[in-house]
């Protein structure tokens, strides 16, 4: 018989009633990307016997920066096409015009995305008249002359 003064006590000596709200490790982290999911998936996928507590938090935050930097540069093509919504073609770009997403993503296809517009010099017709190939600098001159293959 328990003295009345006592709180009554759960199952295991937990205490009833008020619980502490549930605080994710992406919050704790101060990311958007889910560190629970990464670490589920990293343990599923069987990379490694053992992995340290830190590593989907890493893990997380490069996906994060990732995806922020790809999105911020679609955005900014989306806008200079006068377009207010990211399709494939404004990714494309994105991706392709940045040297460094470009040599990451370099083997990826996009579907619906395109090409980036380049026309080979030597595919261009050429200019006549005196003033026209004067104006004409000297690397663009033997850049003009020059085989697609190169040397």
């Amino acid at each position: 018989m328990e003295s009345p003064s006592k709180p009554a006590r759960g199952a295991g000596g937990r205490r009833g009633g008020d619980r502490k709200k549930a605080v994710s490790q992406s919050i704790k982290a101060g990311l958007q990307f889910p560190v629970g999911r990464i670490a589920r998936y990293l343990k599923k996928g069987r990379y490694a016997i053992r992995y340290g507590s830190g590593a989907p938090v890493y893990l997380a935050a490069v996906l994060e920066y990732l995806a922020a930097e790809v999105l911020e540069l679609a955005g900014n093509a989306a806008r200079d096409n006068k377009k207010n919504r990211i399709n494939p073609r404004h990714l494309c770009l994105a991706i392709r015009n940045d040297e460094e997403l470009g040599k990451l993503l370099q083997g990826v296809t996009i579907a619906s995305g395109g090409v980036l517009p380049n026309i080979n010099p030597v595919l261009l017709p050429k200019r006549t008249g005196g003033g026209a190939s004067a104006s004409l600098s000297e690397s663009e001159k033997s850049s003009a002359k020059k085989s697609p293959k190169g040397s």
